[in-house]
């Protein structure tokens, strides 16, 4: 489908596609409903492999909206659209509109209206490198506390795997220190049933299975992606900086030693190739040396090789590393104004805990919320 613009005296018109269509006759099959928007024309805010990102505001709504924009491939169904279609969550940034457009040469683009938010993670931690001095570590509590919430729905209620968690990757309001996933251009629905790439995700967040050539990893190198996030965040550069796959590795081992065999087969079962010398792991307290016990385990349980043994979304959740956020007797005045006004403590029964049992689910709700 094509839909073109309209543009008179700077203000774009559009006629664009609902972000969350209603299917309010029952059909799966039939076109969304489109409505009618429009906005000033749009300045560049960001350049990606992906295509541009633009901003401006919707008239009809007053909402302030990135505009990201993707050259089509008509071979293929965008698995991006696709998935954010079905995503609500207050930690993913909103799908509000979407709409097709084709320029002179024929090539058609998809154009995402997103939610907009002031910046990236990344751009918040220059902020303070380039100050140097170091993120607060409450700001980074309560950004990696809403990755994992993120994370926990993800994984248990959409059943989808992001594939390229990085500081670019998550947006912020240092104002009020919300978080927000965005760009699922990488996304996909993992099945136990069917191979998936081991080229995915950026190099330095890349989980260790994914480097060993796994094609049937699970959510968890999303978890990998995150703790590697948080130890950046902490030490204002990344952890695991390597310059090609197998140096980034070599990276890792530097710092977590020498995987098992045990551990080795956990990542990937077919893994033949190399034998590795033996390195003795450096303890993570002496990585992050101003930090205390319940951050360097937390760190700990995000960063194993064993798939199976890394913390998953909601363990991240129960941590005691955020017992400061859960503290009601008291809590510092300003931390708990941030907790109440992000509304971090609610949760969502068919959100967060639909894939618990009945008593699971009252532990965990026990355990999150004393």
């Amino acid at each position: 489908m094509e839909i073109q613009a309209i543009t008179n005296g700077g203000l774009v018109h559009k006629q664009v596609f609902l972000g969350h269509p209603s299917n309010a006759s029952g059909s799966q099959d039939r076109e969304e409903d489109s409505v009618s928007i429009s906005y000033p024309a749009t300045e560049v805010v960001g350049h990606g492999s992906f295509g541009v990102v633009f901003t401006t505001q919707i008239n009809e709504t007053g909402h302030r909206v990135a505009i990201k924009k993707v050259l089509q491939d008509r071979r293929f169904k965008n698995r991006e659209l696709e998935i954010m279609k079905q995503l609500i969550h207050p930690q993913v940034v909103d799908l509000k509109y979407y709409f097709y457009e084709t320029d002179p040469q024929g090539e058609v683009y998809l154009n995402l209206i997103l939610e907009y938010m002031p910046q990236s993670l990344y751009q918040r931690l220059r902020h303070f490198v380039t100050q140097r001095s170091n993120m607060p570590r409450i700001e980074i509590k309560f950004y990696i506390y809403q990755l994992a919430k993120c994370l926990n729905y993800l994984h248990t209620h959409a059943k989808v795997c992001h594939r390229d968690i990085k500081p670019q990757n998550l947006l912020v309001d240092p104002q009020t220190f919300a978080l927000k996933l965005c760009d699922f251009g990488s996304a996909k629905q993992l099945k136990p049933s069917e191979p998936n790439v081991s080229y995915i995700c950026s190099r330095y967040y890349r989980a260790p299975e994914l480097i060993f050539g796994a094609t049937n990893y699970t959510v968890q190198i999303d978890i990998w992606s995150s703790g590697c996030v948080m130890a950046e965040l902490i030490l204002g550069q990344p952890m695991f900086p390597g310059e090609s796959g197998i140096d980034q590795l070599v990276e890792i081992i530097k710092i977590l030693g020498t995987p098992t065999k045990q551990e080795i087969c956990s990542m990937n079962p077919n893994y033949m190739e190399h034998k590795f010398p033996q390195i003795r792991p450096i303890p993570l307290a002496k990585v992050f040396k101003r930090e205390d016990d319940e951050t360097i385990q937390f760190l700990s349980d995000m960063l194993r090789y064993d798939p199976t043994e890394r913390f998953n979304a909601l363990q991240c959740l129960c941590s005691p590393y955020f017992d400061e956020l859960r503290q009601t007797d008291g809590q510092d005045p300003e931390v708990a104004s941030v907790v109440q006004n992000l509304n971090l403590m609610d949760f969502s029964d068919q959100l967060e805990f639909d894939s618990l049992t009945l008593e699971e689910s009252q532990a965990v709700k026990q355990r999150l919320l004393s």
